[in-house]
């Protein structure tokens, strides 16, 4: 068995415990709060934007004279933000839990699966608030230049998994081991298993797309990144040359 399936299989089991039930709920109700809020203070003035933007576009105005890509095209901007408000909830909701209750997860896991694992704390609270930001930032860095990329149909499926996978691993995988690590040990383990990392964040973003599952998705991303990175962490301190 890989350890990306051991983490995926210890999380799931760490997901039924009682303690975990409010940080499923919470994060996502505080995130779809939010973008509620957001949506029906601006939601009017930023369609009828876009929508002047898309009235302008020469492809547009050929679809509204065509049935029924008419009854899309004028309510192309509505379509648009509403394709858009789960996945920002849900990017926000793991921006929450990556600065808010990853360390509360993080202690739970480790008291309970790597009780022998020491403490060496090489992240901090402003370290793990900046690695959100940079990933935010990053994140929206992809997102602009892969908009050409979007006009591909075959690609439509492709790009959101990819973008929520460097998202996935980017917040978790410091949060995960802020509190046992050093910091060489993290730089360590973050080259060497840079592959498995992302592929594990694939695997979370493709179970973020199950209806309704994937409102607990981010809770389960935290665990399974934590089972990951505390794991590898105990194999790296077994190694001869782990003497830093």
């Amino acid at each position: 068995m890989s350890e990306i399936t051991k983490a995926l299989v210890r999380a799931f089991f760490s997901l039924l415990h009682p303690r975990m039930l409010l940080l499923m709920l919470w994060p996502v109700f505080v995130a779809l709060l939010l973008w509620l809020g957001l949506a029906f203070a601006f939601g009017s003035q930023a369609a009828a934007s876009l929508q002047l933007q898309f009235d302008q576009s020469a492809a547009i105005g050929w679809a509204i004279s065509v049935w029924p890509l008419d009854l899309i095209a004028t309510h192309l901007a509505w379509i648009l933000l509403a394709l858009l408000f789960i996945p920002l909830v849900l990017i926000t909701a793991v921006l929450i839990i990556g600065v808010f209750a990853m360390p509360v997860m993080v202690g739970l896991v480790a008291e309970r699966a790597y009780p022998e694992l020491a403490r060496r704390h090489g992240g901090t609270v402003a370290g793990g608030l900046w690695n959100s930001v940079a990933a935010l930032a990053w994140l929206a860095l992809l997102v602009l230049l892969s908009l050409p990329l979007w006009f591909f149909p075959p690609l439509w499926p492709v790009l959101p998994i990819v973008l929520f996978a460097y998202l996935n691993q980017r917040v978790f995988r410091y949060d995960a081991l802020a509190e046992h690590a050093t910091p060489w040990e993290m730089e360590t383990l973050f080259r060497r298993h840079r592959r498995e990392l992302f592929l594990l964040g694939v695997v979370l973003a493709l179970f973020g797309l199950i209806p309704l599952l994937g409102f607990i998705a981010p809770v389960y991303g935290g665990l399974a990144f934590i089972h990951y990175c505390l794991a590898r962490l105990a194999q790296l301190r077994d190694e001869p040359v782990a003497t830093q």
